[in-house]
């Protein structure tokens, strides 16, 4: 249910949206934060963390040993290459990214998102977690095995590259079928994900023609 609407509200303007509900900065963040634990991501991001490929890494809000002190919408909606790769896969990012682009104020490493605003979307991750830790066992593989400074970094913003281009070229045949070809070859050593994802999308047929 919604909250009660507070009339004191600053920017309150009388105008309620009849088809969004109010929901404060703090539940949208949170929201996005369940969404990313429940469906394993973590996993992935231990990896990098490991590894020296931290996204977070300088960020003045970061504690060492402890983690993120000042969560805001721009960091929980912005998602790096390979949590942008995991959801385009499985077919999630379209709806990650139309609930993020209904909160506004979001900016880089901050926010000047308000302390509540209406929403009409909600986040609801479905159980993707074994394809997320199998793309973390391959990822850990692989960067044992590429011992190079910088090589998750490379990895990560090429794929990240490829998948904006991806929905930047989702209508035009021309393009699309050679970008989806160059993400098919960046992540062709990623064979655990490959076979979870299989897997994933079975049990999501099996479901949808029950």
């Amino acid at each position: 249910m919604p909250e009660t609407i507070d009339e004191q509200q600053p920017g309150f303007d009388g105008l309620v949206p009849s088809d969004k509900q109010r929901i404060s900065r703090e539940a949208v963040i949170e929201a996005g934060l369940r969404y990313l634990r429940e469906s394993g991501t973590d996993s992935i991001c231990k990896v990098c963390i490991s590894h020296a490929g931290s996204c977070c890494i300088d960020c003045l809000h970061l504690q060492d040993r402890v983690g993120c002190q000042r969560r805001n919408t721009g960091c929980t909606a912005w998602l790096c290459g390979f949590h942008n790769f995991l959801l385009y896969e499985l077919d999630q990012l379209e709806a990650w990214n139309r609930f993020w682009d209904e909160v506004p104020g979001q900016d880089y490493r901050t926010d000047e998102t308000p302390a509540f605003l209406y929403m009409s979307r909600s986040l609801s991750a479905p159980d993707f977690r074994l394809v997320s830790e199998a793309f973390a066992s391959d990822l850990e593989e692989l960067a044992v095995k590429h011992v190079a400074l910088g090589f998750i970094f490379t990895l990560r913003e090429k794929l990240d590259k490829q998948v904006e281009r991806a929905a930047l070229y989702r209508d035009d045949p021309r393009y699309s079928t050679e970008i989806n070809r160059r993400i098919q070859e960046l992540s062709y050593p990623f064979y655990r994900f490959r076979a979870a994802l299989h897997d994933y999308r079975l049990r999501a047929a099996d479901r949808d023609g029950a």
